[in-house]
């Protein structure tokens, strides 16, 4: 499974042709709790670096912007009724959307999570 990480500090988890996208543990530890997460419809295109979903906390609200190209195939609508999963499980039930990958080749600018975590080290 190739997981890749953006610096606005989403992960794309790829399974065949699709993307998983959700925010890191780092970014979840940033905004506090998790009140409220708006999600795109499905269908919807977008292109690497569109924002994507918004997700609001009791600290701040924060775009999550598309970290490839292609189509909403599936947004996790459960973070509508419990958005507090995104705090509990961001790499797992904490997605936000599946994107069907238009360009596999993004994901080469994406980094990999030694580059992640080095990338992390950097900021604080």
């Amino acid at each position: 499974m190739t997981i890749r990480f953006s610096k606005d500090h989403e992960y794309v988890r790829v399974e065949g042709d699709t993307a998983v996208v959700g925010i890191t543990d780092y970014a979840q530890q940033q905004l506090g709790d998790v009140v409220y997460v708006e999600l795109p419809s499905v269908g919807k295109r977008v292109s690497q670096g569109d924002e994507t979903a918004v997700v609001e906390s009791v600290k701040a609200a924060s775009e999550v912007y598309a970290p490839v190209s292609g189509e909403v195939v599936a947004v996790n609508s459960g973070l509508e009724d419990t958005p507090g999963t995104v705090n509990e499980d961001p790499h797992g039930q904490g997605w936000f959307v599946k994107i069907k990958l238009a360009n596999a080749a993004e994901l080469d600018s994406l980094m990999s999570e030694a580059e992640y975590q080095d990338y992390l080290k950097s900021i604080s």
